[in-house]
C-alpha cells in the first residue's frame, strides 16, 4: 500500500525503466496532473505493488479499483502515522471494519470533515480534501485494510545510492554560510527540503528528499544534515558544499518517522539508525555512506496485557550521550530500547517497559534523562541513559505530544520539562532536578491552561524569557492559525495569542501555524503557516524580547512548509 502511494525517489537508471508504468499509473489516477515527463523521471510517480490487492469486507460500501488507489494514497499520507497502517489506532482511534461498518459512510465523512478539538484535523472543512476525496476515504476504512509487503536487506540495496563517496567530500567549507543557523524547512507535500540562511533569510537551495520529512537530524559536528520522509527515505546532505547537496540515500522501508547518529565519544557519526513504521522495524548503517549493516524486527508482545502485536512501530529515536547506544521508542508495546551499538555483529539490546503508545520526547536541560510521552496511555516515561532505567511514569492529561518538549527554570520549582496535548489545552510543567529540587523531581508541578487542544510541538530557549505553544491540529481556526506564549517569570498570568497567519498576510486556505523554533542566537521565532498544496504558505519570523513581527518569508517553492530544524539548536539538543 505505501509504497503505490509513497513518492519514491529514484535515480535516473531505475526512473527509465519504470517511467513508462510509472505515468501512466499518474494519468489513470491523476496523482501528478501537469508535471513534466522529465520531473516524473526523476522523482518517479507511484509505482503500484501487485501486493496491493483491494480486500472487499461483506456489508461494506463498493470502490472502484481507482477509487482505491487514491483512498490508499490518502490514508498514507493522512491517516496512518496516527491510526497504523494496518488500521488498529495509536494515537488515533482504531479504524477497522468492525468499527467503522457500524460507523458508517455519513458519520465517518463528518468526522474526516471537520475533525475534533482531541486532534483530528478537519481535512474537509479546511479545504486539504475535497468533497469526492472525503467519500472516498470514509467508504475506504469500511474495508479489510491491505497488508503492505516486507522490506528486507535485499530491498534496502536496491535503493541505497552514495553520489559522493566519503574520499571526494570537500575538506573545508565551500560558501560563506554560517551553518550552525541554516534552518531545514520541511516541504511537506512536494517532497523536499528548503535550506533556508538564518541570516539573510533567503533561500539558499531546495533539496529533494523523501515525502512528507518528519525530522531533520544533524551529525555531531553540525555538518552533515539527514532527513527521513514518511516514505522511508533516508538523505544526508553534506552543508560544506555549494550549494549543500544529497551525497547519500537509501530507502529503509515503506513507511517511516525517525532517523539518529552515534554521539557518544568515540562513535561520533560512525553509525547512523532509522525506525520504520512499516515493517515494523530498525536498521543500523554506516553513517557516512548510509550502507545497511543490520536489521531488527520490533514484532512482539506488549508491556500491559503481553498480547502480541503485528504492527509494534518505531517512534522517536535519540542517541545517548552517556553509553554507545541508541535509544528506541517502540509505539504499540510500550517498551523502550537500549541499542548498543559497540559490537554490531554481537548487538546487545537491553529493553525498558514502559506503557503503550510512546511517541515523542527530547532530553532533560543536562541532558541525561530523556523524557517520552506515551501519549494515549495518558503518561510520560522518563528514563536515566547513565542508570540506564526506568525512572519515573508520569501521569499527565489526555494525549501529550511534546514534540523535543521544551527546558525552563521555573521561578519556584525549578528545572522544569514541558509538554502540551492534543487531546485538551493543557500545557504541563515536570520537574526534572533530582539533585537540588527532589521534592518536585519527575512529578507534575504545574498545568497551564492553553489555547485548546490540537498542540504539536512547545518551543523555549535558554535565552529566553517565552514559551511558545502552538495547536495546528484545533478545528476552531482562530486558535490554529495562532501562537499562545507564555511569560516564563510569570506564568500564572497566563498567555498573549499572536496572530501569526495574519501576520503572513496570505490568501485563502487552512493557514496552520506550526513548531516554533529558535534561530542560533535565540532572539527569534521562526513559524511555520502551513497550508494546502496548491495554496500560498510562508515562514513567519518574529522578534523573541519584543514578540513584534520582524519578518515573513514568501517564495513559490514553500510548498507546505511544516517542521524547522535549526543546525545548531538540533545537533546541541537546545529545547
Amino acid at each position: 500500500m505505501i509504497s503505490r502511494m509513497a513518492q519514491t525517489t529514484l535515480s535516473l537508471a531505475t526512473a527509465a525503466v519504470l517511467s513508462a508504468t510509472s505515468m501512466a499509473y499518474a494519468a489513470e489516477t491523476g496523482v501528478h496532473p501537469g508535471t513534466p515527463d522529465e520531473e516524473l523521471m526523476y522523482k518517479g510517480a507511484p509505482v503500484p505493488l501487485e501486493a496491493q490487492k483491494q480486500k472487499t469486507t461483506p456489508g461494506g460500501p463498493v470502490l472502484s479499483e481507482k477509487e482505491f488507489e487514491i483512498a490508499q494514497k490518502i490514508y498514507f499520507e493522512r491517516c496512518a502515522g496516527c491510526h497504523g497502517v494496518l488500521r488498529k489506532g495509536a494515537t488515533g482511534k482504531p479504524l477497522t471494519p468492525d468499527i467503522t461498518l457500524e460507523r458508517g459512510t455519513e458519520y465517518l465523512k463528518t468526522f474526516i470533515n471537520y475533525g475534533s478539538p482531541g486532534g483530528m484535523p478537519s481535512w474537509g472543512s479546511s479545504g486539504e480534501l475535497t468533497e469526492k476525496q472525503v467519500d472516498i476515504i470514509a467508504r475506504f476504512l469500511q474495508q479489510e485494510p491491505p497488508t503492505p509487503p516486507e522490506w528486507g536487506m535485499k530491498e534496502m540495496k536496491e535503493t541505497w545510492k552514495v553520489h559522493v563517496p566519503p574520499e571526494k567530500l570537500p575538506k573545508k567549507k565551500m560558501h560563506k554560510y554560517d551553518v550552525d543557523n541554516i534552518f531545514s524547512v520541511t516541504l511537506r507535500d512536494a517532497g523536499q527540503v528548503a535550506l533556508i540562511d538564518g541570516d539573510s533569510k533567503k533561500i539558499i537551495t531546495i533539496i529533494n528528499t523523501g515525502y512528507a520529512v518528519h525530522i531533520s537530524r544533524l551529525s555531531s559536528s553540525g555538518r552533515f544534515l539527514g532527513t527521513i520522509g514518511r516514505d522511508a527515505k533516508l538523505t544526508v546532505i553534506d552543508l560544506w558544499m555549494d550549494p549543500p547537496q544529497t551525497i547519500a540515500e537509501i530507502k529503509v522501508g515503506l513507511e517511516a518517522r525517525s532517523v539518529e547518529t552515534s554521539k557518544f565519544k568515540g562513535y561520533e557519526d560512525k553509525y547512523g539508525i532509522a525506525g520504520t513504521y512499516w515493517p515494523p522495524q530498525f536498521v543500523i548503517l554506516k553513517g557516512d555512506t548510509l550502507e545497511p549493516l543490520k536489521i531488527v524486527s520490533t514484532r512482539g508482545m506488549t508491556v500491559d496485557t503481553q498480547e502480541y502485536h503485528p504492527e509494534p512501530r518505531v517512534a522517536a529515536i535519540v542517541a545517548s550521550h552517556q553509553h554507545p547506544e541508541f535509544i528506541v521508542n517502540i509505539k504499540e508495546t510500550g517498551k523502550i530500547l537500549l541499542v548498543d551499538y559497540s559490537d554490531i555483529k554481537n548487538l546487545q539490546i537491553s529493553t525498558i517497559d514502559a506503557a503503550r503508545y510512546l511517541h515523542d520526547g527530547g532530553w532533560d536541560s543536562t541532558k541525561r534523562y530523556f523524557l517520552t510521552a506515551a501519549n494515549k496511555s495518558d503518561k510520560i516515561a522518563v528514563v536515566d541513559s547513565k542508570e540506564r532505567k526506568l525512572t519515573a511514569l508520569i501521569d499527565v492529561t489526555k494525549i501529550p505530544h511534546p514534540g523535543r518538549g521544551a527546558n525552563l527554570k521555573d521561578p519556584k520549582y525549578g528545572p522544569v520539562w514541558v509538554t502540551s496535548a492534543l487531546g485538551n489545552a493543557n500545557v504541563t510543567l515536570i520537574g526534572t532536578d533530582p539533585a537540588k529540587h527532589k521534592k518536585h523531581a519527575w512529578k507534575v508541578v504545574r498545568t497551564l491552561d492553553g489555547q485548546g487542544g490540537g498542540s504539536l510541538f512547545v518551543k523555549t530557549h535558554p535565552k529566553s524569557k517565552n514559551l511558545w505553544v502552538d495547536a495546528p491540529l484545533n478545528p476552531d481556526e482562530k486558535i490554529s492559525q495562532s501562537i499562545a506564549v507564555f511569560d516564563i517569570n510569570n506564568l500564572d498570568k497566563g498567555f498573549k495569542v499572536l496572530p501569526i497567519a495574519k501576520w503572513a498576510k496570505l490568501g485563502e486556505g487552512p493557514k496552520r501555524v506550526v513548531q516554533p523554533e529558535y534561530n542560533k542566537a535565540g532572539d527569534e521565532v521562526w513559524f511555520s503557516v502551513w497550508s494546502g498544496k496548491e495554496q500560498e504558505s510562508a515562514i513567519v519570523i518574529v522578534d523573541d524580547k519584543t514578540r513584534k513581527l520582524k519578518h515573513v518569508i514568501k517564495d513559490k517553492r514553500l510548498v507546505t512548509p511544516t517542521g524547522k530544524f535549526n543546525v545548531y539548536n538540533t545537533t546541541h539538543d537546545v529545547y
